[in-house]
């Protein structure tokens, strides 16, 4: 079957779905570069769902394209982590995107700290559409949700129609629970982002992002103080 997101059916998605759902993550990952090849695309967070899936990547394909959204409002400890990832996977195509308007430019169109006024539209101007200009040169991407995650991605399947960006998901880990990320994250001796050591289990932009106190709801520390819960990324 050719997977293009313009021609595929609701039936088609069940159908596909149905023949992967045996599969592990690794697997899923080989077949969607055997079925998408170079039109498929990983976009990262560099979480610590994104160092297992960087680190089964490469051993699908040593080469594959990687891209990063840098909004400017990042921790240090993500740009820090960026690097040690590159030293470590060196064959890996890791791209940086930025938005179109620097911190400044967007200060000046719409005012200092948009992001506590208005954080859908921040997220909207730094994040949404320079991953929508790019998503456009892709027929498929890979993404990190987990089912556990929230209640919002519980129903997600390995492959998934996203109509946010027309184009179409895949999400090898969704049977994965946290513990298992870490366990392969320390088994691997990967690198992860610092902050996890000091009660961040989602880390985003700085502004935007606070450590969790011991029992509240992972992602309670994404937009603090506000329902959202999403930059509408897997909206």
């Amino acid at each position: 079957m050719k997977l293009k997101y313009e021609t595929l059916t609701k039936q088609d998605y069940e159908t596909v779905n149905q023949e992967l759902g045996s599969k592990d993550s690794i697997e899923i990952l080989k077949w969607a570069y055997k079925t998408f090849g170079e039109k498929l695309v990983y976009s990262c967070s560099f979480g610590a769902e994104g160092m297992v899936l960087i680190d089964l990547i490469s051993k699908v394909k040593k080469d594959a394209t990687i891209v990063f959204l840098d909004t400017d409002f990042h921790f240090k400890e993500t740009y820090e982590l960026i690097d040690k990832v590159k030293a470590r996977y060196p064959s890996l195509n890791i791209e940086v995107m930025k938005p179109e308007l620097t911190p400044a430019e967007q200060a000046e169109q719409y005012g200092d700290r948009l992001w506590e006024r208005d954080a859908d539209a921040c997220c909207k101007i730094r994040k949404l559409e320079p991953l929508e200009k790019k998503l456009s040169q892709y027929d498929a991407w890979i993404s990190g949700l987990r089912r556990e995650q929230s209640p919002t991605r519980a129903n997600t399947q390995f492959v998934n129609q996203d109509n946010r960006f027309q184009s179409i998901k895949i999400c090898p880990l969704i049977h994965w629970k946290e513990d298992e990320i870490w366990m392969y994250i320390k088994l691997h001796k990967l690198p992860y982002n610092e902050l996890h050591d000091q009660n961040y289990p989602s880390i985003g932009c700085e502004y935007c992002t606070k450590a969790v106190a011991e029992g509240e709801d992972p992602r309670s520390g994404r937009w603090a103080n506000s329902a959202k819960t999403e930059c509408g990324l897997h909206k």
